[in-house]
């Protein structure tokens, strides 16, 4: 499959993206002025001009006539509107449907993993080198918010790898319906030192197939990841409810 931008804008998007994830401009925040962004940069105006028209057009910027470029307000995409709001009940309802979700996640990530390695441009190379190493730098922060953040940033610049929409969206769905869970099993996870280092090489593991363009390494990544996860998450799950239980009898 083509890039999906020409060979050279490409890799000043993917510095324009880290730029914009490094100073966390959100929607409806202004860029610096094109003289001072290109100065920063250290690249020409036209090639500036050049990336911010392919962001643009990809909708990830805006630009107001006489006010400069801002980040574009992103509307609900299908899965949080079509996926999520029914799936959300249920999870409220019974958080053991997670599971469920956990599942789809195996076949699904396994797919996004594959056509990432197939079909990754520079720039989404980039963009995942600079996803995993910010996981292993706040692997190590006491806020895990930012930590959980990072984790889910590192999925879905996979998913955004695949060039298939509809395997981001579900995939942006399933993370935001399951926010709250992945922070809640990441504090588990992460608190002990053997399932830490063990996700950790897991995920070099699943960034390096995809670098090297390995398609099947790289769709074994990462349902051997999903699969870990998983079994680790019930594990654990299974131990509170078992002291828990023990807790309440009598004396």
């Amino acid at each position: 499959m083509a890039p999906l931008y020409a060979p050279v804008a490409d890799s000043l998007i993917g510095r324009l993206k880290v730029f914009i994830d490094q100073r966390q401009l959100e929607a409806g925040m202004r860029l610096p002025a094109e003289r001072q962004l290109a100065q920063e940069l250290g690249v020409s105006r036209s090639s500036l001009r050049e990336a911010i028209q392919k962001l643009i057009s990809a909708g990830l910027l805006v630009s107001k006539r006489g006010g400069g470029t801002f980040m574009r307000e992103q509307t609900a995409p299908w899965a949080e509107t079509q996926l999520v709001a029914p799936l959300r009940e249920l999870v409220i309802d019974d958080p053991n449907y997670r599971y469920d979700i956990l599942e789809a996640r195996h076949s699904i990530e396994g797919s996004t993993a594959w056509y990432a390695a197939l079909r990754a441009t520079q720039s989404d190379k980039d963009q995942l080198q600079y996803a995993f190493d910010a996981t292993m730098m706040l692997n190590e922060s006491e806020n895990p918010d930012l930590a959980a953040q990072a984790d889910v940033r590192f999925h879905l610049a996979i998913a955004s790898a695949s060039h298939n929409v509809v395997l981001l969206q579900t995939m942006r769905g399933f993370f935001e319906l399951m926010q709250t869970s992945i922070m809640q099993s990441r504090q588990r996870m992460y608190s002990q030192q053997a399932i830490f280092s063990r996700l950790n090489d897991q995920h070099r593991s699943l960034l390096q197939a995809i670098l090297d363009g390995d398609a099947e390494r790289a769709r074994q990544a990462a349902m051997e990841h999903i699969g870990f996860v998983h079994s680790t998450i019930k594990t654990l799950h299974e131990d509170e409810e078992r002291q828990a239980r023990i807790g309440r009898l009598p004396g």
